[in-house]
């Protein structure tokens, strides 16, 4: 028989519960804080003054409630003292950021990339002396309490292996490791998937807060997929599940970097598109939003390749309906603008293919975090170690500043 916790073990629960609804929706009163919590006031109070004491968060008077009574006070996030680095490594841009707890953006770099083949120790360097400038920028006295990657291909999560960057010419390559030493922040840097980072970005802070179901859907050069269903990402066997830009949609069709033909993202990624439209811009988002305004200008061959793209991504659509039957569909990175702007092709290749009983309740949206949503996912990833248990994971840090 199990023993029940200790009052110390409570209380660490207690603090790291809080601080996550504190994370998560940003200022809180107490008087909530406790209705969510199924806690006395008190109870809130000791908890409340303990994370105050670590500088994690503080509190202050409500704006005017118009209510008679002596207001509950607020709690809210140290955003500027306490932060993480949130790194993204996609096919065409390599990104750094800093991201205060609480999911504020404090700063945030970016550095364009041309496709195919990285040097894993250029890609390094180029994130660390992003890292370190960023770092020189914070407020004085803040503290990082984590690190965290979102890589464009197959990641071993427990040691941030990637075993698989197609996009990017990588294979077990020992990235987290790499990283880890190469910045010496005193934390370790993990790494996760892009897309299933996005996910639980969306789901946390974005289009599908509080979902249960829903599918994020990534695109760059490639396309990749984070599957969240009863509250959870599907990860499968290895944790390398989710990987739908390599469905097959149309047999025989383009060449895939994977080895296959008629993948998803070989036929709905923006080298498709590109190909498609009879442009010679080099891919990214740049060269994505250039063939949107050109249809909206009337360009007919701009057109009929976002017509054919959206046939494709609707196809791939339609399939993780049936499969996964989810209350929502999230398009991110170039995936945005290419079903903005065929969103017509797309509903109506899942209302054809996709199975009534799963279809008809589905919503379609684009990422309310746009382009950051990677980056977000990757500073949740991340926050994990505090939020679990802030008190011994700040004084870890704080330590190893000092």
């Amino acid at each position: 028989m199990r023993a029940a916790p200790s009052p110390e073990e409570i209380r660490r629960r207690n603090l790291a519960v809080l601080l996550r609804h504190v994370h998560r929706d940003g200022p809180v009163s107490r008087t909530v804080l406790a209705e969510r919590m199924g806690v006395n006031r008190s109870t809130i109070l000791a908890l409340t003054a303990d994370l105050a004491a670590a500088g994690l968060v503080s509190e202050e008077l409500p704006g005017q409630t118009g209510k008679a009574g002596r207001p509950s006070l607020v709690v809210r996030p140290e955003s500027d003292r306490v932060y993480v680095i949130a790194l993204d490594v996609g096919a065409d841009r390599l990104a750094a950021a800093t991201v205060g707890l609480g999911g504020a953006i404090l700063a945030r770099t970016e550095k364009a990339r041309t496709t195919g083949a990285f040097d894993p120790d250029e890609v390094r360097a180029t994130l660390a002396a992003m890292t370190r400038a960023l770092i020189a920028r914070a407020a004085p006295g803040s503290v990082c309490v984590g690190a965290g990657v979102a890589f464009c291909g197959m990641v071993r999560q427990e040691d941030g292996v990637v075993r698989y960057g197609p996009n990017i010419g990588w294979a077990e390559v020992p990235f987290g490791a790499d990283m880890t030493r190469e910045l010496d922040l005193g934390v370790p840097v993990l790494v996760g998937n892009n897309a299933n980072l996005g996910a639980l970005a969306e789901r946390e802070r974005g289009v599908g807060a509080g979902l249960a179901d829903l599918i994020y859907l990534h695109g760059d050069v490639g396309i990749g997929g984070g599957i969240i269903m009863g509250g959870e990402l599907i990860g499968g066997e290895g944790g390398y599940g989710g990987e739908v830009g390599h469905m097959v949609v149309s047999p025989g069709g383009r060449a895939c970097a994977c080895g296959s033909r008629g993948c998803l993202e070989a036929e709905a990624g923006e080298l498709a598109l590109i190909e498609a439209a009879e442009r010679t811009d080099p891919p990214g988002r740049a060269a994505v939003e250039a063939i949107v305004d050109a249809a909206a200008r009337g360009d007919v061959t701009a057109r009929d390749a976002l017509h054919h793209v959206g046939d494709q991504l609707g196809s791939g659509v339609a399939n993780l309906v049936n499969i996964f039957n989810p209350s929502m569909v999230v398009f991110g990175g170039v995936l945005r603008e290419i079903y903005l702007a065929s969103a017509a092709q797309v509903r109506s290749r899942v209302a054809l293919d996709g199975l009534r009983a799963v279809r008809e309740r589905v919503r379609l949206r684009t990422s309310a975090l746009g382009g950051d949503s990677t980056l977000i996912g990757a500073a949740e990833l991340a926050f994990a170690a505090v939020l679990t248990d802030p008190l011994q994971t700040l004084a870890r840090n704080v330590h190893a500043d000092s």
